[in-house]
């Protein structure tokens, strides 16, 4: 994989890392649990087609420390917003998984015209008590491997240091990431988004590992039965929560069909 072109954008006092990668209509992907250390092939996928923009959100690897300004919920959405338009993503598709997905439907349902299409990858922001969501804060760290991914060696690469940095930093930078999303969702994911489902206009799919552990597969149904848009529902063989690392081309292709 050849490096995105990087670049920052400033939000609230700190920077935060902007990927562009390909050629044609600008496509924006919002990170899940644990952000982007470095850039991954479900991304390359999309770039044979798309332009590619990834924003780091706030205190996700290439956000710094910007989410200790963030104390509430409209802290996060309003900075989400911030950082898509900062990123050149009005009016663009728009990806989002897990943790930010529920960003990125946030941002749908507010401001309908900022997103053309949507695409959640087993997105955050429900909660039901008969069926809850598994609580990844609540996890001995060698079990978060094959809670995320169905194949857990996929997580290990993705968090994995990189030869020769030795940098006492890229810990602290995947911690910080866990305590960025811990800000925005503990306890237990849940922020109401159900409320505000009915407002997202934009056409929905909503992408789904057959494999998930930490998003039931009812809550899918939530989603599409409350999106006011036209929505479908696609379920990943072989993947787990964090869809696009398990299956990157399988993934990309559904949402460059999606988003076509």
């Amino acid at each position: 994989m050849t490096e995105p072109d990087t670049t920052t954008v400033e939000l609230n006092g700190f920077s935060s890392r902007v990927w562009k990668k390909g050629s044609g209509p600008a496509i924006g992907f919002l990170a899940g649990f644990g952000g982007l250390p470095r850039w991954i092939p479900f991304l390359d996928a999309l770039a044979k087609e798309r332009t590619v923009i990834v924003p780091s959100l706030p205190g996700f690897p290439g956000g710094e420390r910007g989410h200790t300004v963030l104390d509430t919920h409209l802290d996060w959405v309003l900075a989400t917003k911030q950082l898509l338009s900062k990123a050149g993503l009005d009016g663009a598709d728009l990806v989002g998984s897990t943790a930010g997905g529920s960003l990125a439907a946030e941002i749908a349902a507010i401001w309908p015209l900022s997103v053309r299409r949507l695409a959640l990858i087993a997105p955050w922001g429900l909660f039901d008590e008969a069926d809850p969501m598994t609580d990844p804060w609540a996890q001995r760290a060698p079990d978060m491997l094959a809670l995320l991914c169905a194949d857990p060696a996929r997580w290990e690469a993705l968090k994995a240091e990189p030869e020769g940095q030795n940098s006492p930093e890229w810990p602290i930078e995947q911690v910080r990431a866990a305590e960025a999303a811990a800000r925005i969702f503990w306890p237990l994911g849940n922020t109401k988004l159900e409320k505000r489902l009915p407002l997202i206009e934009a056409p929905t799919l909503l992408l789904w590992g057959d494999q998930d552990r930490v998003a039931p597969r009812s809550y899918a149904d939530k989603f599409a039965g409350a999106i006011a848009g036209r929505t479908e529902i696609r379920v990943i063989p072989g993947a787990g929560h964090l869809a696009e690392l398990d299956k990157p081309d399988e993934v990309a292709a559904a949402i460059l069909e999606w988003t076509h």
